[in-house]
């Protein structure tokens, strides 16, 4: 898998809302770090419970995720995501960065997450994303 499908499908499984689908991108022993200042999630499982909990009051998911920055092996990517959404009826925007590690197969080994969250709906600004 390659970095751009592995975001790809990151989006897809968020706008799906499918928490299996996320947990399956990640390997069984990661790291998922969703604040920098809470502890991480650990392993596939982990990962699942997070998914399962964080969507649960999510609806109308709008998720656009920017152009991968890789390291030349390919281990190594950020990208940058704009979220616009409900969450438990509110409209609000997600804007934030993953950091990302992968293991030899492809899936994530390591994240780490970074956003910002304003209420109501802002759409990207022109050049968001390249």
């Amino acid at each position: 898998m390659t970095v751009q499908q592995w975001v790809d499908a990151y989006a897809q499984a968020w706008r799906d809302r499918d928490a299996d689908a996320a947990a399956n991108l990640f390997t069984d022993d990661c790291l998922y770090r969703d604040h920098p200042l809470q502890e991480a999630h650990h392993g596939s499982a982990g990962v699942r419970a997070y998914w399962a909990n964080v969507t649960s009051t999510q609806d109308r998911v709008d998720v656009r995720m920017g152009r991968p920055v890789e390291s030349p092996d390919g281990r190594r990517a950020a990208v940058e995501f704009w979220v616009r959404m409900l969450n438990g009826g509110a409209e609000v925007t997600l804007v934030g960065i993953l950091f990302l590690e992968f293991a030899e197969d492809g899936r994530c080994k390591e994240l780490r997450e970074t956003w910002f969250f304003e209420t109501g709906d802002h759409a990207p600004h022109e050049g968001w994303g390249a």
